[in-house]
């Protein structure tokens, strides 16, 4: 055999393993899509479930997968607030890089939280603005510190449930854009409806953060 096909064969059987090391390290990522029926994600049941799903495909599933979501509380149960839902990291991205060593970290402004550094479980870069389509809306209903919003208005979807009237809190993978705070990862605007439509008329598409839950999971240095 010519040293060439052997050198393509060698890659061929090399490139699968690194992905699936790669893959199997990653414990933070963006969906690459999301449930399809707007911010109706079956509540944070159904959201954690997508994140597990999502995760398992590649690899990475059994980790503790949640979606970092916020809720707000009703006359039955109290609200939920995202940062206190995704552990303690730190957390990676597809590719081994760090976005964040700590809750405290991730909701400062030295995370590494970057449109290049944010990609989905199969290591894709998440279209941002100025690309065709902008999906740079990801849903969080939450506030900058990660805490759930209180008062009347509606930020969550009717926490998840609603793909009608309402609104989501919503990011900007990518840091920028518009809204109050168009620079914020995970609080940036309201969304102008629940409906996938909605969502994609302003900039999403439906997806939210996932992060493994279990802070021992990644034990690489930190690269940043």
């Amino acid at each position: 055999m010519k040293p060439s096909a052997i050198l393509c064969a060698t890659l061929v059987a090399i490139l699968p393993h690194t992905a699936a090391a790669q893959s199997a390290k990653m414990s933070f990522f963006i969906t690459s899509h999301g449930p399809g029926d707007g911010a109706n994600l079956g509540g944070l049941e159904g959201a954690d479930l997508h994140c597990e799903t999502l995760a398992y495909a590649q690899g990475a599933g059994g980790l503790g997968w949640r979606a970092y979501l916020s809720t707000t509380a009703t006359e039955s149960t109290d609200a939920v607030n995202a940062r206190d839902r995704v552990g303690s990291g730190p957390w990676y991205n597809h590719q081994g890089v760090l976005v964040a060593r700590d809750v405290t970290d991730l909701h400062s402004e030295e995370n590494g939280l970057t449109k290049e550094a944010s990609l989905t479980e199969k290591g894709a870069m998440v279209n941002g603005r100025g690309d065709t389509p902008n999906r740079h809306d990801v849903l969080t209903g939450s506030q900058l510190d990660g805490t759930a919003f209180s008062g009347a208005d509606d930020t969550t979807c009717s926490n998840w449930t609603s793909n009608g009237e309402g609104s989501a809190r919503v990011g900007h993978h990518d840091r920028q854009g518009g809204g109050e705070h168009p620079t914020s990862w995970n609080s940036a605007h309201g969304s102008r409806g629940c409906g996938q439509e909605d969502l994609q008329g302003t900039g999403g598409d439906g997806l939210f953060y996932c992060f493994a839950t279990d802070a021992g999971l990644s034990e690489m240095p930190f690269d940043r």
